[in-house]
C-alpha cells in the first residue's frame, strides 16, 4: 500500500507514534488509509451540510475494510463574493483548493481519496488534484438545493434590475431574498456547480446521481456511502484516475456538456483539468463537438426547469444514453465503478420528455455552448448560446467601453445603457483582476430592467453559470495582456454571428495597429498575497 510508506518498518516507529497520538489503532494501521477531502464550512451554503455526506463516507469506507481519515481544504461562494473585490479570489481559490490537497496527500501518503466537493471551483480544483496526483479517487458532491416557486439564486440578481427600474418593489425583492435558495445545496439551476458536479458523472469520476440528487434528500446520503465503498475496490483494482480521465473521456464530457447546456466556465475548467492530465484541449474542439451535438436540455438560466427535474427526469445517465444510442458517445470508457460507461448507462431511460428531450426532438441541433472568434478575440471568447434569445443570436450595437465591472453597473442602473448598445467590461481577466472575475450582477441588472433582447455583454472577465442573454466572456487576449479589447472606444460597431461562431469590430487592421501605437498601457491594480502570485503565473504563462 501506498500508506506503508509511513507506517511499515522499525524505521517508522516515530511515524506510528504520531499516527497513534491522533487516535489510529494497531488494527486501523493495517487497512488502507482513505484521504476524505471535504470542503465543509458555516458559510458556503452548498458546502454547511458537507458534514453528513463527510459522515456517510466515512461509513461507507469503515464498511468496506479501510480506515478513513478526514481533511478539509477551502471554498469560496461566488454569491456571496459577486459583484464586489471578493469575486477576485474566486478563481485563484482553485489553484490554491489543488494545491492544498496535494501538500496533504503527497505529505501523508493516503492510499485512495474520496472528494467531497460542491460549489463552483472546488470541484474544478479537486478534480486537477485528483490527475495531479493519480492514486485511486472518486468524488460524490454535496447536491443542489431545491427550487420552489421556480425561484433560484439568480432571480434575486434579476430583482435587482427590476427595483432599479421601477418594475419591481423592495417587497417583491424580499419575497424573492426570502425564498429563492430554500435549502442547503449548490444554486439550484445549471450553473457552475451543478454544471460540474454533472460532467463528473460524464468524466466517469462520480457514481450515478452525483450532479443531480438534491442535497437534502436521504438519497445523497446513501450515495455518500456507496462512494465510501467503492474506494476500497478501486485500490484493488489499481483503478486511478489518469486510467479514467482520458482524451476519449474528455469528449465524451464536452458532448454531455452540449446536450446539458453547462456553464460557459465548463470550459474553463475541463481546459485545466485536461492540462493537469496532459490531455489535448484546444476550443475548436469545442466548437466541433457543439455542431455536433444537439441541445437537449433547457435548464435555468436558459428554460424553466431545475437540477431537481433533471434528476426526475432520468438525470445525466439518461442524457448519456440518449448520446450513446445515437453514436456520440464512447461507451468503452473506464469509470470509478469498475465497469465501463456503457456498461454504467444502459437502460437509463428519460422519463419526462419536457426536461430532457429525445434525439430527434432537441432545442436546438447545436450544443449549449459556442466559442467565438474574430479580430476582436483571436483566441476565442466564449457564450452559453442555449440561454441566448434568438433574436440575439445575431446582433450589431456601439460598444459602451467600461475599465471595470463597479464602472458598467453603475451605467447600467443609471440609465446610461440603451437599445442597441453592446456593454464592453475589460481589464477583469485573469492578470487584468485579477483573478477573473464572474460578473453575474451586470448581466442581470441587464435582464431585470428588460434589456435582454436589445443590448449584448462582452468581458475579458468570466459570466456565472447563472448567467444568460447575449453574455460572451473569457475574451482573449484579454486587455491586460494586450488584446484587442483593449483599445476599443465608445460608438465603434460590434458584430456577433453566433451560428457563425463569429466576434468582430468594424476598424481596419491598420486602424488597430494605430491604435495600439499611440495607446496609454493602463496601471494595473495593485495587489498583493494570492492575488499577486495569480497574476504572475497568468503572465508568465501569456509570455
Amino acid at each position: 500500500m501506498n500508506s506503508d510508506t509511513i507506517k511499515t518498518g522499525t524505521e517508522r516507529t516515530p511515524h506510528r507514534s504520531l499516527l497513534k497520538a491522533a487516535g489510529f489503532s494497531d488494527s486501523q494501521l493495517k487497512k488502507p488509509l482513505i484521504g476524505i477531502v471535504s470542503t465543509y464550512n458555516e458559510i458556503v451554503p452548498g458546502h454547511t451540510g458537507l458534514r453528513d455526506i463527510t459522515e456517510a463516507v466515512r461509513d461507507g469506507v469503515l464498511s468496506a475494510g479501510g480506515t478513513p481519515v478526514v481533511f478539509n481544504t477551502i471554498a469560496v461562494c461566488d454569491g456571496i463574493a459577486m459583484g464586489h473585490e471578493g469575486m477576485k479570489y474566486s478563481l485563484a481559490s482553485r489553484e490554491i483548493i489543488a494545491d492544498s490537497i496535494e501538500c496533504m496527500v503527497r505529505a501523508h501518503c493516503f492510499d485512495g481519496l474520496v472528494f467531497i466537493p460542491n460549489c463552483d471551483k472546488t470541484v474544478p480544483g479537486m478534480l486537477m488534484a485528483a490527475v495531479r496526483l493519480n492514486i485511486p479517487s472518486i468524488f460524490v458532491s454535496g447536491g443542489p438545493m431545491l427550487s420552489i416557486g421556480g425561484m433560484d439564486l439568480n432571480s434575486c440578481f434579476e430583482a435587482v434590475g427590476k427595483v432599479k427600474a421601477g418594475l419591481w418593489t423592495e417587497e417583491q425583492a424580499k419575497y424573492c431574498e426570502d425564498n429563492a435558495c430554500p435549502t442547503c445545496g449548490s444554486c439550484s439551476g445549471m450553473f457552475t456547480a451543478n454544471s460540474m458536479n454533472c460532467l463528473c458523472e460524464a468524466l466517469g469520476m462520480a457514481l450515478r446521481g452525483n450532479g443531480t440528487i438534491p442535497a437534502v434528500y436521504s438519497a445523497r446520503k446513501i450515495l455518500a456511502k456507496n462512494a465510501g465503498e467503492c474506494i476500497i475496490p478501486l485500490i484493488k483494482a489499481d483503478i486511478k484516475p489518469l486510467d479514467i480521465i482520458t482524451q476519449t473521456t474528455l469528449k465524451n464530457a464536452l458532448t454531455v456538456d452540449m446536450a446539458l447546456g453547462c456553464s460557459t466556465n465548463s470550459v474553463l475548467h475541463l481546459d485545466a483539468i485536461a492540462a493537469e492530465a496532459g490531455l489535448d484541449f484546444n476550443l475548436a474542439m469545442v466548437n466541433e463537438i457543439s455542431e455536433n451535438t444537439p441541445n437537449l436540455c433547457h435548464l435555468a438560466p436558459a428554460g424553466p426547469h431545475h437540477i431537481q427535474d433533471l434528476h426526475a427526469a432520468g438525470g445525466v445517465y439518461a442524457v448519456m444514453n440518449e448520446l450513446a444510442i445515437n453514436g456520440l458517445l464512447d461507451r468503452s470508457v473506464m469509470t470509478v465503478t469498475g465497469r465501463t460507461l456503457g456498461e454504467n448507462i444502459t437502460g437509463a431511460a428519460i422519463t419526462d420528455e419536457n426536461v430532457i428531450r429525445k434525439f430527434s426532438n432537441p432545442y436546438s441541433k447545436t450544443g449549449g455552448l459556442a466559442v467565438l472568434f474574430g479580430n476582436l478575440a483571436p483566441g476565442g471568447g466564449v457564450v452559453k448560446r442555449s440561454a441566448v434569445a434568438s433574436d440575439m443570436q445575431t446582433f450589431s450595437g456601439n460598444a459602451r467601453c467600461f475599465d471595470s465591472e463597479e464602472e458598467a453597473i453603475e451605467a447600467i442602473y443609471s440609465g446610461g445603457i440603451k437599445k442597441g448598445d453592446v456593454v464592453i467590461i475589460r481589464y477583469e481577466g485573469s492578470a487584468g483582476g485579477p483573478g477573473m472575475r464572474e460578473m453575474l450582477s451586470p448581466t442581470s441588472a441587464l435582464m431585470g430592467m428588460g434589456l435582454d433582447k436589445d443590448v449584448a455583454l462582452i468581458t475579458d472577465g468570466r459570466f456565472s453559470g447563472a448567467t444568460r442573454g447575449a453574455a460572451i466572456g473569457h475574451i482573449a487576449p484579454e486587455a491586460a495582456a494586450g488584446g484587442v479589447i483593449a483599445i476599443l472606444r465608445d460608438g465603434d460597431i460590434i458584430n456577433i454571428d453566433i451560428p457563425n461562431y463569429s466576434i468582430s469590430v468594424n476598424i481596419s487592421e491598420e486602424e488597430i495597429a494605430a491604435r495600439f501605437k499611440n495607446r496609454q498601457p493602463k496601471m494595473l491594480r495593485e495587489v498583493k498575497g494570492c492575488l499577486a502570485k495569480f497574476r504572475k503565473a497568468v503572465l508568465d504563462e501569456v509570455n
